[in-house]
């Protein structure tokens, strides 16, 4: 069974970057989709980015593309989340979901619904 234990979360000023990391653990291979997500307060789980199963396709929201990477490095090593140019409306809690089935191509890794395994969340607040 796949859990995800998320860090690297905290508060930084405006124009800062940080870089959150959620380990994977009871699961030894890459062969997994990843999906990043938040949630400010008042307002809906959004999707920030993802990557595909076996560290395939990757993928970004609209308001986060060039200001963000995910990386996996295939060697156990937890995925990261790379963010920089934060902007205070970046602040919310931050949650990876993880995906060990692969799933169809036509799924992509927006797709909340399809991850099983989820992290224990993680605040960012960002300074204007």
């Amino acid at each position: 069974q796949m859990q995800l234990v998320e860090s690297g979360g905290g508060l930084v000023q405006a124009g800062d970057s940080l870089r959150l990391s959620c380990a994977v653990v009871g699961h030894r291979n890459s062969d997994y989709a990843m999906g990043w997500f938040r949630q400010a307060p008042g307002k809906e789980r959004e999707f920030v980015g993802g990557i595909g199963w076996s560290a395939g396709t990757q993928k970004y929201a609209d308001d986060m593309k060039g200001r963000c990477t995910i990386s996996r490095d295939n060697t156990n090593n937890p995925d990261t989340l790379q963010m920089n140019s934060l902007k205070p409306e970046d602040a919310a809690e931050y949650y990876c979901g993880g995906e060990p089935i692969r799933r169809a191509d036509s799924v992509g890794v927006e797709a909340a619904w399809q991850y099983v395994y989820w992290g224990q969340g993680i605040q960012v607040t960002v300074s204007s």
